[in-house]
């Protein structure tokens, strides 16, 4: 009877830690759902957001962008109390959306100082992750204006795509405290050989025509 006894004192017991745990497993669970959602629809407004950009249509950009940091606010609130779900990845995923898509409208600007880290409420990592997928997103800006024949204002997001991956190389820190920004800064080199031959060539080709025309005038 004593052992019986004992057993049932022991479930009771169970019981008792168990309900607190369901309650922390539950709250938990609700944060994670909430700051996915949120998340989610981050990436989305980002993701238009640069589309925007780069269809040059600014107010629609600045409205998209708007709403991904009202979500991303939202995320963050939900994520803040449990650590455990906050570190999963999924909010750095988003913080670094929202970074590339405020840096893409500022770097392709080119006239706004650039909005930290501490502006864009971000944890590092996100930041200069942020920062190097926002240089790789000029290539298509550059290309739009390499193809409308404005070279000098493609020479321009050349050079700030220089800029960002001279320093991003400078940072040699492991990935686990960096968010894997190596591994995203060599895939900036890679779009920024290829766009330094794309303005090259064009450099080159509307050189070429402009001796061709010149000739031909003197000739005329």
């Amino acid at each position: 009877m004593s052992g019986t006894g004992d057993d049932s004192g022991l479930g009771e017991e169970l019981n008792r830690l168990f309900d607190s745990l369901r309650a922390d497993l539950e709250a938990t669970h609700r944060a994670r759902e909430r700051g996915l959602t949120a998340c989610r629809r981050t990436i989305q407004a980002c993701g238009q957001a640069i589309r925007s950009v780069h269809r040059l249509q600014p107010d629609r950009a600045a409205q998209l962008t708007s709403d991904a940091e009202g979500a991303l606010r939202d995320a963050q609130r939900a994520l803040d109390p449990f650590p455990n779900v906050k570190y999963a990845g999924f909010l750095h995923d988003a913080e670094k959306e929202y970074v590339e898509a405020v840096l893409t409208v500022a770097l392709i600007d080119g006239t706004r100082p650039l909005p930290d880290r501490d502006a864009l409420g971000v944890m590092t990592p996100a930041w200069m992750c942020g920062l190097a997928e926002a240089a790789s997103e000029l290539r298509r800006h550059l290309l739009d204006r390499l193809r409308e024949g404005r070279l000098e204002q493609a020479e321009q997001l050349l050079r700030a795509m220089e800029d960002v991956y001279d320093l991003l190389v400078t940072i040699d820190y492991p990935d686990a405290l960096t968010g894997g920004l190596r591994r995203t800064t060599d895939g900036l080199r890679a779009v920024l050989e290829r766009s330094r031959g794309d303005l090259t060539n064009s450099i080159v080709q509307a050189r070429l025509r402009q001796a061709l025309e010149t000739r031909d005038q003197s000739e005329g």
